[in-house]
């Protein structure tokens, strides 16, 4: 038996090799596409739960701030009663 190969043989053998070749590649760049995609679908998700959570920091301060102007508010009005209190004492 000899261990040469003719010209149609290698032909054919590399013509396989290049097609699992070319099959391997192709699986591999939609496993990387594939992992790209869930990992942007994961970014955009982190990214809707931060504005979420800014939104509701942005509330509450909105809140506090709103009566904090109350509490300002109401503290002036008792001041001016207060000072027109003490003028009429004079």
């Amino acid at each position: 038996m000899t261990d040469t190969w003719t010209w149609p043989e290698a032909i054919l053998v590399l013509g396989v090799l290049m097609f699992v070749f070319l099959i391997l590649v192709g699986a591999a760049a939609t496993v990387l596409e594939h992992r790209k995609a869930k990992i942007a679908t994961q970014q955009d998700e982190q990214l809707r739960q931060l504005v979420s959570r800014y939104e509701q920091l942005a509330e509450r301060t909105l809140d506090a701030q709103q009566r904090t102007a109350a509490d300002v508010s109401e503290l002036r009005s008792r001041t001016a009663s207060i000072e027109q209190i003490l003028r009429t004492v004079e």
